[in-house]
């Protein structure tokens, strides 16, 4: 071993010590007079080459040697130097000095990997600082710490230096976060928009009490991943974040989802700060400042089902901020390996274990590198493009490790690759377990181009979308909610303009890239002149004082101590890294691997945009160079420019209305045909109707159009014009079944009761295997079949209504309600005399439903029937009543069943509240003249007689029994005149010919 090394750092037979400062002084007669370069050496080491140069020059002269101490160490040649000094250090201190001394470089590396988060470690057990009163000046006093404390503790002023960008936030990453927050507060007060309504509203993971477990088992809008209808997207935790805003605000409030959002961004703008200063971007605060505003991320941040994307980002970054202090942790642990063995190759075995502060630098380095990829977990569970994340790792390692991979499973970063991929491999066979192979289906008109049959149309048009994409940041003016249907045409000629685009787009990708690539292998070029060829073996860099100590001749699997400074980033690697993180993410939406639902969608931008605004930084710094006020003014305007075209744009976001008409001059068929139904929902049927004219002029086959065109003239009792608009609904859309229950109802309310069977029937066996929302699909199915039984009771047809009713029951799904089934189902086996299976069925719609009014009533009066359970009726009722208190038809039923028992009294005060709650319904009025009538006060019946003549005059009945209550008052020409009425409408009424009869013959008498 070269002796000027062990003079230097060689333990224990190490130089003197000074007690004072901790630095070891070498004297001129022995190190300075064999090696002249001995004083510069020991300099970059941190060592004190001369008595000169230790703060107390008192203490440390107590400890020099005497000149003929250092006379004979000369005569005696260096390993007699190094023996005398031995002799002489014996305290201590001067031990603790000494470790101190040549680990102080594994602990500044170690500082530098754990600096990642702004964690600052304390010394580890095994590495010893010198007393307070021996540290030299202008070093930092360092936090003392227990033995036995964690590695991870923290301290206060620890004087070794800290990596790169690991400085805490300060100014500039609260003044992006502000921007973040300040510029989406106005998003607060919007609403649910969109596909909000069916990702929070209609989930049943979000707003029904099932078990939580059901929300890892079905895809992002409910349903289960198994169906052929689902959507695939399984982001269980961003459905876990909706089920907590629920639960936390207790109930559907847009304002705490918008404020989640907002606050997402915020950290997700804060984690953007910290991955530029990891990645060692020049101007991070501009980057950061231009990713809190960019105007593209509306959509994910106003728009709540953005939240998946929110959310994914930000456990992308933290995954690779995590992997990065892996990497930092590693490397640290190699140099710790290095400096530890350094000098003493030729006493240690192999088999010797390493050092305490190792072992927990590889526990450290194995805990990054798990959590890690269990952050990268989480952003794939909340959408399915955090994945890539795993990838980026893995690029960051082999750019920045690249000369030191080897086939070896030895090398650190070729375990740490391996452990990605398998990382990858697993995460990916669990979400193909989870989907059951199932490929995930979507409308023709979410993205037309995927089912165009020309390979060619395809091929071009897609690769035309990435350059579209490009463009959406680089000038985000024309910005939708929708990029569906044919809002970007189809490019079907080799000689569309668009191509040209196209290539020149790749061709400046290809450029950037191959320049950026140049300058990395310039700089490794560059780099290898300042290896070390004795120790390197050409796989690190060393400084010059390890070429000195080794002359350059030593063997090459000797041990070096050379300290190895923390790897630097440079420029060229950060570009690529941030065209990276540009690629990366983009590329599973891009319909390039495989087809996705949509043609463009601006929410999937958020992550890549990231990359986008570490290169536009990195442009920045390059400009400011100069030190030029143009760089500063044209970032200064471009903020304001981005922050006031997001904040317009959140105005979009506020209502449906708003964003359907702000989507009108991107894509105008799917924009008129939602606001159709937005402004049909609030009564303005005219403008409805106008927008549903319009959407089908763009795009007559619009199924949807059609069908919610056929409700709003079926409202408008314009019934022959809604039937035809149900028909168009079904040819363009045959498993469109809303169209077929809305369809066959009305048939069947036009009397044309063949087609409304058929229609039915048809509607309970459609194939919903393709459909976007098979739970409405399956609803809808089950509740064909009770319209259809409904028509069958209603024509007294009680065989077909049980039938009928039986088979809904076997097809209904486990998210139908039943109660309402159960109880039809009930009244019809009622009506047949099967009083047993009625009951039963009564009672499993109480079961399912305990406050279901209609079964209450049901049962009440079937109970009824048995006189000896009338006691058991009337409480049924009394419930009904105390859980409706203002349904008259509750007091309908329950004055019938009192009339019954002939109980006029009560009944006749049961009616009236119920002709109370609905003045203007004919039942409860005609039910309250009747119950009048019976309990003998005729002069308050007369008055309701006549409500109900009026209420339906052209109805017999009302004359007749209005005639009747004249006639029992003696009132015998208006009487004469309402029995004139009723025959006029009904000439074969038997009732009122023989009331008309009596009233003349007692007319005639009297006369």
């Amino acid at each position: 071993m070269p002796a000027l090394t062990r003079i230097l750092v060689e333990e224990p037979t190490g130089p003197k010590q000074c007690v004072r400062c901790g630095g070891v002084r070498l004297l001129r007669s022995v190190a300075t007079a064999r090696f002249p370069d001995a004083r510069r050496i020991s300099r970059e080491f941190g060592f004190v080459t001369d008595e000169q140069s230790c703060p107390d020059r008192t203490a440390s002269a107590a400890q020099d040697l005497s000149p003929s101490e250092a006379r004979s160490g000369e005569s005696a040649g260096v390993e007699g130097a190094i023996l005398n000094e031995n002799k002489i250090v014996k305290s201590r201190e001067a031990e603790e000095s000494q470790e101190y001394g040549h680990l102080a470089n594994i602990e500044r590396f170690v500082r530098a990997g754990y600096g990642i988060f702004g964690v600052e470690l304390t010394t580890p057990r095994n590495i010893r600082r010198p007393p307070k009163e021996g540290r030299r000046h202008g070093e930092q006093q360092v936090t003392g710490r227990r033995r036995g404390a964690g590695l991870l503790s923290t301290s206060a002023g620890s004087s070794l230096p800290r990596a790169a960008g690991s400085k805490p936030m300060a100014g500039p990453a609260l003044l992006a976060g502000l921007a973040a927050l300040a510029v989406y507060h106005n998003t607060l007060d919007a609403g649910f928009v969109y596909d909000d309504s069916r990702a929070i509203l209609s989930n049943p993971d979000v707003v029904t009490s099932s078990p939580i477990t059901e929300m890892w088992k079905n895809d992002f809008w409910g349903t289960p991943l198994t169906e052929g209808g689902s959507h695939g997207s399984y982001r269980p935790l961003c459905v876990l974040s909706f089920r907590f805003n629920y639960w936390a605000c207790g109930g559907l409030r847009p304002s705490a989802f918008h404020a989640v959002n907002v606050a997402l961004h915020g950290l997700a703008t804060l984690l953007v700060w910290r991955t530029a200063r990891v990645l060692g971007s020049p101007a991070p605060t501009a980057a950061t400042l231009l990713f809190a505003v960019h105007p593209v991320h509306t959509e994910a941040v106003a728009g709540l089902v953005g939240r998946a994307d929110l959310l994914s980002t930000i456990f992308f970054l933290l995954s690779f901020l995590t992997y990065t202090s892996h990497v930092s942790v590693r490397q640290a642990r190699v140099s710790a390996s290095q400096l530890f063995s350094f000098g003493e190759h030729e006493k240690r075995s192999s088999a010797t274990s390493p050092s305490t502060a190792s072992h927990r630098l590889v526990v450290v380095e194995w805990v990054y590198l798990w959590a890690s990829l269990g952050l990268a977990a989480c952003a794939m569970l909340c959408k399915e493009t955090g994945i890539t994340v795993i990838a980026l790792s893995a690029v960051y390692d082999t750019l920045l490790h690249r000369q030191s991979l080897s086939l070896r499973m030895g090398c650190g970063t070729v375990k740490s690759l391996c452990w990605l991929g398998a990382g990858l491999a697993v995460l990916l066979a669990c979400r193909l377990h989870l989907m059951g192979m199932n490929v995930p289906s979507f409308a023709s008109s979410d993205n037309p181009t995927a089912r165009c049959p020309s390979f060619f149309t395809r091929l071009f048009t897609f690769a035309y979308l990435p350059a579209f994409n490009g463009l959406l940041l680089i000038f985000p003016t024309w910005l939708s909610y929708d990029w569906g249907m044919e809002a970007i045409p189809r490019i079907t000629s080799v000689f569309d303009s668009r191509n040209l685009f196209t290539v020149l787009f790749y061709g400046f990708i290809y450029i950037f890239f191959s320049k950026c690539w140049r300058d990395v292998r310039r700089g490794e070029a560059s780099k290898k002149k300042k290896q070390c060829r004795g120790c390197g073996q050409g796989k690190v860099y060393h400084t010059r004082a390890c070429k000195m100590t080794h002359n350059n001749n030593y063997p090459l699997n000797s041990a070096c101590g050379c300290p190895v400074a923390p790897r630097q980033i440079r420029p060229s690697e950060t570009a690529l890294l941030a065209l990276s993180i540009l690629v990366l993410p983009f590329l599973p939406a891009s319909n390039l691997l495989f087809y996705v639902g949509f043609v463009v969608a601006e929410r999937v931008l958020y992550l890549p945009s990231v990359g986008y605004c570490l290169l536009l930084g990195l442009g920045y710094a390059r400009f400011a160079r100069a030190k030029h006020v143009l760089p500063h003014i044209g970032l200064a305007l471009l903020l304001l420019t981005y922050s006031a075209r997001t904040y317009v744009r959140n105005f979009a976001w506020k209502d449906e209305e708003a964003l359907y008409r702000s989507g009108i001059d991107v894509n105008p068929p799917k924009s008129y045909g939602n606001l159709g139904s937005v402004l049909s929902s609030q009564g303005r049927i005219k403008e409805a109707e106008h927008a549903f004219r319009m959407a089908l002029l763009y795009r007559p086959n619009m199924a949807e159009v059609h069908y919610n065109l056929g409700i709003l003239l079926h409202g408008r009792e314009q019934y022959d014009e809604a039937i035809q608009s149900y028909q168009l609904a079904i040819h363009f859309r045959p498993s469109l079944a809303l169209a077929h229950l809305n369809l066959g109802t009305l048939l069947a309310s036009r009397g044309r009761f063949e087609e409304a069977e058929a229609v039915l029937l048809r509607c309970s066996q459609l194939d919903g295997s393709s459909v976007k929302d098979p739970r409405t699909h399956h609803s809808t199915r089950v509740s064909a079949l009770v319209h259809l039984g409904r028509m069958y009771a209603d024509r007294n047809d009680y065989e077909r209504a049980v039938d009928v009713y039986t088979k809904a029951v076997d097809l209904r799904p486990s998210h139908y309600q039943p109660q309402v089934l159960y109880n039809l189902l009930g009244e019809a086996l009622t009506r047949l005399e099967r009083h047993e299976e009625a009951e039963a069925w009564f009672k499993a719609a109480l079961s399912a439903k305990p406050d279901h009014v209609p079964a209450h009533l049901t049962y009440g009066k079937l109970l009824a029937k048995n006189k000896t359970r009338l006691n058991e009726a009337e409480q049924w009722f009394i419930k009904a009543k105390k859980l409706a208190p203002s349904d008259p038809s509750v007091y309908v039923h329950f004055g019938q069943f009192l009339t019954e028992l002939e109980r006029h009294g009560e009944a006749a005060s049961l009616y009236l509240k119920a002709a109370e709650l609905a003045p203007n319904q004919y039942d409860p009025v005609v039910g309250a003249a009747t119950a009048l009538r019976h309990a003998g006060r005729n002069q308050e019946a007369e008055l309701f007689y006549r409500r109900a003549a009026l209420l339906r005059p052209n109805e017999s009945s009302s004359h007749s029994n209005l005639g009747a209550i004249l006639h029992l008052n003696g009132k015998f020409n208006e009487a004469a005149a309402s029995y004139k009425e009723a025959l006029r409408l009904d000439p074969s009424d038997s009732t009122t010919l023989a009331n008309l009869r009596k009233l003349n013959s007692l007319r005639a008498t009297r006369l």
